[in-house]
């Protein structure tokens, strides 16, 4: 079984609530906020978790996740990565975006998507995120 580290940024607790259910699912899974998230302990790691919901107009947020983001663009090649964020508006862009950031890096999308939910995740929401978990546990 792998470790799993869980980066997010939440700004409602919705995607604070998802990291959650995700490392609920069993296994061991470290929640770390993206403030406290370090490039340079997820360099050796092989499975990552990063949330974010949709800010703005579709993007991921500006001034933590997004640099974030930049720092680990350059050292997740060959890695697996599972995303997941809640979002109150659009058409899920930013998700599909981040999807193809993370290929385009030469990681693996795990399950070939994100997991995007409308708002406060519900029942069917915390299945898919425990799913999500346990195939994270397993990689």
């Amino acid at each position: 079984m792998s470790k799993v580290s869980i980066v997010y940024w939440s700004g409602t607790g919705n995607t604070a609530m998802m990291a959650g259910s995700i490392a609920d699912a069993g296994g061991e899974a470290e929640l770390i906020t993206v403030d406290e998230a370090s490039v340079d302990a997820l360099k050796d790691a092989s499975v990552i978790a990063l949330g974010c919901p949709s800010m703005g107009a579709e993007q991921l947020e500006e001034t933590q996740m997004e640099p974030f983001m930049c720092e680990l663009d350059g050292v997740i090649a060959g890695k697996q990565i599972a995303l997941f964020g809640s979002y109150g508006w659009g058409n899920q862009e930013w998700m599909r975006d981040w999807e193809d950031r993370i290929v385009a890096d030469g990681a693996t999308v795990v399950n070939g998507e994100g997991i995007a939910v409308n708002g406060t995740p519900g029942p069917d929401a915390e299945d898919e995120l425990k799913a999500l978990g346990q195939t994270l546990a397993s990689l």
